[in-house]
């Protein structure tokens, strides 16, 4: 066995084992949050890391994939010269996060965000300063190490925060769950890498490089925000702040799923399949559609069984007042099947340096989903508005598919294999709860779910 399918496999297990162990963290904390705090509150944070999220988004250049892509990224010039950009960077950020405060708030018409805003983009000046050192072990697939660091922060930031929350239930809870996380990450990145610290330096030919390597991944991310947020921008006008809590919760739970597989493409295949590039395109081509079966044939059967019971575990477990949430979620958790497969496929053509891809799949996303919200819940009220979020990113799907196709990478048949095999184990599940009397996961959707509110007064 290679020594770089090795050191893949061994990021694969360390991957879903912090997969598994941060959802248990979160899902504990989102449970007990919930019985502590309003539905409202949850909506005005999520709400507010929108554009927290956005104008990161939006001056992201690619500073990490940069270290992991390079062939440079373990010189010190290198990495000094990023670590100056990211600071530089972070300052940018917290700008406009005050420039766009008072515009914000008057748009939603929501005056707490004139304070939310200015105190959630103190981390943001605080993660400027943090070390490269993770990016670097992300190159070199130390992946145990690195997530243990986020596992052991995420816990100590989960505790405050819920703590805070017994002693003083209000939004000021989550915040400071945000700067503990931060001040945490911080001060313990620049010890991950002994002996090894960052400094101010600027080297012309690595900002050239990190610049020119960027700019799809700058564009990329402009347009990556604004597809996986158009649902909180748009439904933030059609959602009271209370529903948007609720689909808050929903979508959390739902996408659970997806964020094990993004971590599996960012940690294991990106820089993997960076190590293969230089391989002919037939002989990479095999070698990526062989392991990613291995993850995407236990997905299918997994998603299947996810997609089928999801609302028992929100009415299970949750306060009535999220009762919405037990009929969105299954909806949300379906589409995370074709997300899937252009998350991970993606990833390799990222690793190629193709990544113009991905950000004309995310322009196209954008439009499908600001275009289907507003139309889906024209007809279909809140159903609709939520399907349409579901089937969004069908158009980065095609697009990476496209891709895929030029640069002589395409799995489109083994797509449609294994999306038959992801249905067909659905509807065999489904039937077998029908069948003992169960219903269909989205049996508990209320009639005013859909009809869209200016329509109530009419």
């Amino acid at each position: 066995m290679s020594s770089e399918k090795k050191l893949a496999i061994k990021g694969a297990f360390w991957t879903i084992a912090s997969y598994g162990s941060s959802q248990i963290i979160r899902f504990a904390s989102n449970l007990i949050l919930t019985r502590l705090l309003l539905p409202e509150l949850f909506g005005l944070m999520g709400l507010a890391y929108v554009f927290i999220t956005g104008v990161h988004l939006f001056t992201d250049i690619g500073l990490g994939p940069s270290i992991i892509q390079n062939k440079r990224g373990n010189e010190p010039e290198f990495l000094n010269t990023a670590w100056t950009m990211q600071v530089l960077r972070s300052l940018f950020v917290w700008l406009c996060l005050m420039i766009i405060t008072w515009p914000v708030a008057n748009f939603y018409e929501e005056p707490r965000l004139l304070w939310l805003l200015p105190c959630i983009s103190i981390n943001t000046l605080i993660g400027g300063f943090k070390s490269t050192s993770v990016s670097t072990l992300e190159r070199k697939m130390s992946v145990k190490q690195v997530v243990l660091f986020e596992l052991v922060i995420q816990a100590i930031s989960t505790t405050v925060m819920v703590v805070w929350a017994f002693f003083h239930p209000t939004i000021w809870a989550i915040l400071i769950g945000g700067f503990a996380n931060s001040i945490i990450e911080l001060v313990w990145s620049h010890f991950l890498i002994p002996g090894k610290s960052n400094r101010f330096a600027w080297d012309k030919e690595a900002a050239r490089e990190i610049f020119s390597y960027g700019k799809w991944i700058f564009l990329s991310t402009i347009l990556f925000f604004l597809c996986s947020q158009a649902d909180r921008l748009v439904l933030g006008k059609i959602f009271t702040l209370t529903m948007l809590g609720i689909y808050g919760i929903a979508f959390t739970l739902g996408d659970m799923p997806r964020q094990v597989i993004i971590a599996l493409a960012g940690r294991v295949i990106f820089p993997s399949i960076s190590m293969l590039a230089d391989l002919p395109r037939e002989e990479l081509r095999a070698k990526i559609i062989k392991n990613r079966n291995l993850i995407l044939i236990p997905l299918a059967i997994g998603l299947a069984i996810f997609v089928s019971f999801g609302d028992q575990l929100i009415l299970t477990l949750y306060r009535k007042e999220y009762i919405a949430a037990s009929w969105m979620m299954p909806i949300l958790a379906l589409g995370i099947w074709h997300t899937t497969l252009h998350n991970l496929m993606g990833s390799c053509l990222l690793a190629v340096g193709k990544s113009q891809y991905g950000a004309m799949g995310n322009l196209a996303t954008f439009l499908s989903i600001a275009i289907g919200i507003p139309v889906g819940y024209h007809f279909m009220g809140n159903l609709g508005a939520v399907i349409a979020v579901a089937v969004g990113d069908l158009p980065t799907y095609l697009v990476t598919t496209y891709g895929l196709w030029k640069e002589g990478l395409t799995c489109f048949w083994e797509d449609m294999k294994l999306t038959a095999l992801f249905l067909g184990v659905l509807a065999i599940i489904l039937g077998v709860r029908m069948s003992l009397g169960g219903g269909l996961p989205i049996d508990k959707i209320s009639p005013m779910d859909l009809i869209p509110i200016n329509q109530l007064f009419q």
